[in-house]
This record gives structure tokens, sequence and C-alpha cells, in this order.
């Protein structure tokens, strides 16, 4: 052991498990009067005007979905008689047993239309979406479930007609999921120290701490004289 390393008791999270996702969730569509009210247009819109109505004044826009505030929900489904365990088969034959872990993730997305030169016209109102998937990952009692969305894709489309109007909206997203609990390891190592600020030129704090001096009345020419015998 080098004599700058030492044995350290660290606590950490250790992660039991982790997997990746691409979800696919069911086409989320919107047609006629509810997408009127969407939008804002319904019996209250003075004057009476339908989103193909005031869509007809602007060929060539466009549909953008995007998530409201860039926030998602993403936690686990307590089950009613917890985590179940169930015996896996892996491709090598060898049978390992794992739990069944729910995750549930849910968010609000919104629908933008731009005209032909890219300025906004409409805004809909927040659309809900969720989904709920199941993972079966080595989960023992004592872990907790760490996910995130790590990926999102929302294409949306207005199809207007002689007949009825319509909005399709389908989201791609990719999901993050942990098993993590906080455990204290020994290791071996040093300590860390800061390292040296940078030399930066635009500085806020001032190098000189010290008042100015007076040096023509102190100490002056008698200054030797001011060090106590």
């Amino acid at each position: 052991m080098g004599k700058d390393l030492h044995k350290l008791c660290i606590r950490v999270p250790k992660v039991f498990d982790w997997v990746a996702r691409q979800v696919d969730l069911p086409l989320i569509s919107f047609d006629n009067e509810e997408l009127d009210a969407l939008f804002g247009f319904d019996d209250t819109t003075t004057p009476a005007e339908t989103l193909a109505d005031f869509l007809a004044n602007f060929p060539g826009f466009t549909v953008q979905a995007v998530l409201q505030d860039q926030t998602v929900i993403c936690q686990e489904i307590q089950q009613t008689n917890g985590r179940q365990e169930i015996s896996v088969t892996m491709p090598d034959g060898d049978t390992v047993d794992l739990e069944k872990v729910k995750v549930l993730l849910k968010g609000l997305l919104v629908v933008n239309i731009f005209d032909a030169n890219g300025n906004l016209l409409l805004t809909s109102d927040p659309i809900p979406f969720a989904t709920a998937q199941t993972f079966f990952l080595c989960a023992p009692e004592g872990t907790d479930v760490f996910c995130h969305m790590t990926y999102f894709q929302a294409d949306a489309e207005i199809i207007l007609t002689d007949d009825f109007e319509q909005l399709d909206i389908s989201i791609v997203l990719c999901l993050d999921v942990q098993m993590e609990a906080l455990v204290k390891l020994e290791v071996e190592g040093a300590y860390c120290k800061p390292r040296p600020e940078l030399p930066i030129t635009d500085l806020v704090c001032p190098e000189d701490r010290f008042p100015p001096q007076c040096p023509e009345i102190f100490p002056g020419k008698h200054g030797k004289h001011c060090i106590p015998k």
C-alpha cells in the first residue's frame, strides 16, 4: 500500500440491475369536435370557427409535438403482494430468480402549429400520455427503483378533409431502469484535495485584500522604530 493510500469506508448506491428499453406508445388521436376543443375552437368561440376553417388560411402549416416543461414522472407501481419472484431461464440454460417490477411513466405534451414561415399560430391544451411497463430484475427487498426517460420523440400530423379533421400523435421513448440500494464499502484510496484555480483575467474577487497604505506618513522614514523591542 502506498504511503498516501488508506483504507476508507464509503457509503454509495450499489446498482443491483440495470436495463434499457425502447417503448412505442399506442397512437393518440383526436378528431372533429374533440380536436376543435383541444385548440380552443368550440361553441364559445366568437366568431364560431373550426380548426379546419382557421388553418385554411395558412397553407403549408406545420405541426410539432413537444414535452410540456420537459417534466416526466417515472416511478414504481406498488403491487398488492409486493414484487413477485419469478424463475427465469438464461440464454446459457441456467436458471435465476428475479423479481417482477412494474414501472409507470407519464407526462404531458403540447402540439404547436406554425405557419409556412415558422411563426407560431396555435398551441393545444396539455395532452397526457402514460405507459406501464413490466420488468424482470434482480430487485431484492431493500432495493429501490430509479428510472428516467433517456430519449423522447413525438410526431404529430393533422389530417383535414371535407368530411373530417384528425390529429394523430405517435410517441417513441427510451426508458432506463435501475435497482439500487445504499451500501457501505471498504476501498483503498487517498483523500481528495481541491485542484488549483485556473488563472482567469476577468476576476470578481479582488486580488489585493489589504487596504491601501500611506507610505508618506507611515511607516515613513522612522518605520524601523515601529517594531517593539
